[in-house]
């Protein structure tokens, strides 16, 4: 299960919050840091996301891919907070590449992922969480916001 949790997380907040950032500083020559400040999400954002994948590995026992979920609601550390604070953390990790490079386009694709991690969250896992995990789910939902409010 540990090489499923490493190629999931490879390959989803692998890509989607370092590869195309990245990319996209590369692509536009931008390799120096131009507001440091942004560093400080872009640290927060990476320390809750491996946070994160840990939790969903020890307490779900699962990855945090579609393909291969957790078996067990995730209920533990930064999920005590927000159901979602994965994508909280990739969310973050996305505005600090934007303040940390002052990068326009980068501020874009940031709302642009949080608005499709809001979408995915109310259209498709939700309801999937309230199938298979019903009243905990139901329990758990009450007391924890979406978000962090």
């Amino acid at each position: 299960m540990f090489t499923k949790a490493l190629l999931a997380f490879l390959a989803l907040p692998g890509i989607v919050a370092f590869a195309v950032p990245v990319s996209w500083l590369v692509a536009a020559g931008r390799t120096q840091v131009v507001q440091s400040l942004g560093l400080v999400p872009l640290v927060l954002g990476c320390l809750g996301l491996v946070w994160c994948v840990r939790d969903f590995y020890v307490q779900g026992k699962g990855t945090l891919a579609p393909w291969s979920p957790p078996a067990n609601l995730v209920v533990i550390g930064l999920y005590r907070y927000s159901r979602n604070p994965m994508y909280v953390a990739v969310t973050l990790i996305l505005f600090g590449w934007a303040v940390s490079f002052a990068l326009p386009g980068l501020y874009g694709y940031a709302v642009f992922v949080a608005v499709a991690f809001h979408l995915r969250v109310v259209l498709g896992e939700e309801p999937w969480l309230a199938r298979n995990h019903g009243a905990q789910w139901h329990e758990y939902a009450r007391h924890v916001p979406r978000w962090f409010w």
